[in-house]
């Protein structure tokens, strides 16, 4: 916590700054923004004792129900402490007179870190990793699609500007209102160190690529950046969904994540310019690592029972354990570039990941395989869809559960107590769904049986 003296020479200088409103957020299990707007003025005081929130809003569905996981309402449902991070202040452009940051929740008896946080389950992989005396960098790219109202459609929205093929489309031919360019130049305001973007493969649907950074802070912006996303479409009348699959008849939105690993000099520790491949003992061994806990890592990066409608043959996205030479079919690909540029990209992910948690999942992965020297199969070849050639990723969200309790390599890196609470919360969403009468079912069965 900062002393209470420098909070309250940040707060005078916020308001000479016309910043009367702090908004304090934190990460849920999911991934979405809960947190509290604080008037300047008592800043210094909340800096010092934290603000108070129900423990149950890690075991609050996105209905809105509370779930027995983590023994919250078994435990009459306590508080936690949000205390601000400072370090992350940045002003909201869109919203006059308002800054933001986020906050690291805590217990109120003893101010030790709640183990259900994302932002807290990330740091405990990282104080592990550091025993490696690498430091793993993160560049996070992320898709979404944007959506209209529409009463006609069953769920109320289309996809804005659904007319096909504009891959990799920029301008007002797959944007007729020009909300890509708003919405980078507004993140950009915003300090969240965009790079680019451009329309994707589904109509309606988007990419924006951030800077590499440490993992904490790569983390941190890809939460700022979906929220960021969300809040400026409902601003104009729309829906921005990182859903992994939101409708029938288009694609399923990625969560790719580069990584590579830093020296303590700097230099970067997966370059080997000696070898066949241009990757170090370390690249190799973190591939390994990542291979063979990916079914583990799916229950982090695939997070939802939609999550695995994203999945399968000629999809563009991953369905194999696999990996391979600059080859976008497969898992984990190994981009071209080699030098201080060589990295990984784990493509195994989709946007309704958690990112505290993805990343999380990704650098265990990275440790355990580092840790354990695990050599890798050789990369594949050609396009990565034939069962035949490696094993498939999990098909279901209880599978991908399964694996990560069975997992107790990765369970230890991210934490028991953890693991627990979100497998839990995990299993009573896949319970509710399977309770759940589709529109599906209806079509199917109603009129002939």
């Amino acid at each position: 916590m900062a002393g209470e003296q420098v909070t309250r020479e940040l707060a005078a200088r916020l308001g000479e700054d016309g910043i009367d409103v702090v908004r304090v957020v934190f990460p849920d299990l999911l991934g979405t923004d809960r947190g509290r707007d604080v008037l300047v003025e008592h800043l210094p005081a909340v800096t010092q004792r934290g603000l108070s929130f129900c423990r149950a809003v890690y075991s609050t569905t996105p209905g809105g129900k509370t779930t027995e996981n983590g023994g919250v309402l078994d435990a009459g449902l306590p508080d936690v402490i949000v205390v601000p991070d400072l370090d992350t202040l940045l002003p909201i452009p869109w919203e006059p007179g308002v800054a933001w940051c986020i906050g690291d929740a805590v217990s109120p008896a003893d101010e030790r870190p709640v183990d259900e946080s994302p932002r807290q389950v990330l740091r405990r992989a990282l104080e592990i990793f550091d025993t490696t005396g690498l430091s793993p960098v993160i560049g996070p790219e992320l898709e979404y699609f944007l959506c209209e109202p529409d009463e006609d459609r069953p769920n109320g929205w289309r996809p804005y500007c659904d007319e096909p093929g504009n891959v990799y489309a920029t301008g007002r031919r797959g944007d007729s209102d020009g909300h890509l360019l708003r919405t980078l130049r507004t993140l950009s305001s915003a300090g969240l160190q965009t790079t680019g973007g451009n329309h994707e493969y589904a109509g309606g649907q988007f990419e924006i690529n951030l800077v590499h950074s440490p993992a904490m802070d790569a983390a941190d912006r890809a939460f700022r950046f979906k929220t960021s996303v969300k809040e400026l479409a409902r601003r104009e009348g729309r829906l921005a969904t990182f859903m992994a699959k939101p409708f029938n008849d288009g694609g399923g939105s990625g969560f790719h994540l580069h990584l590579s690993c830093h020296e303590k000099d700097g230099r970067n520790a997966f370059q080997a310019a000696g070898t066949s491949s241009g990757l170090s003992d370390e690249a190799r061994w973190a591939i390994g690592g990542i291979l063979k806990h990916a079914p583990a890592l799916a229950a982090l990066l695939n997070p939802t029972v939609n999550s695995y409608k994203r999945f399968g043959p000629d999809s563009l996205a991953p369905w194999l354990i696999d990996w391979g030479l600059d080859n976008r079919s497969a898992m984990l690909r190994v981009p071209a570039e080699r030098g201080e540029t060589t990295r990984l990209e784990l493509r195994l992910g989709d946007a309704s990941a958690n990112p505290y948690l993805g990343i999380a999942g990704l650098i265990a992965a990275t440790y355990l395989g580092i840790r354990d020297q695990i050599e890798p199969p050789r990369p594949s070849a050609g396009y990565g869809y034939d069962p035949a050639k490696a094993p498939t990723l999990p098909a279901t969200l209880p599978d991908a559960l399964a694996y990560l309790e069975e997992d107790t390599s990765m369970v230890d890196v991210l934490g028991k107590d953890f693991v627990r609470s979100y497998v839990d919360f995990k299993w009573e969403e896949v319970a509710r769904f399977q309770r759940f009468v589709t529109d599906w079912e209806f079509t199917e069965y109603a009129y002939h049986l």
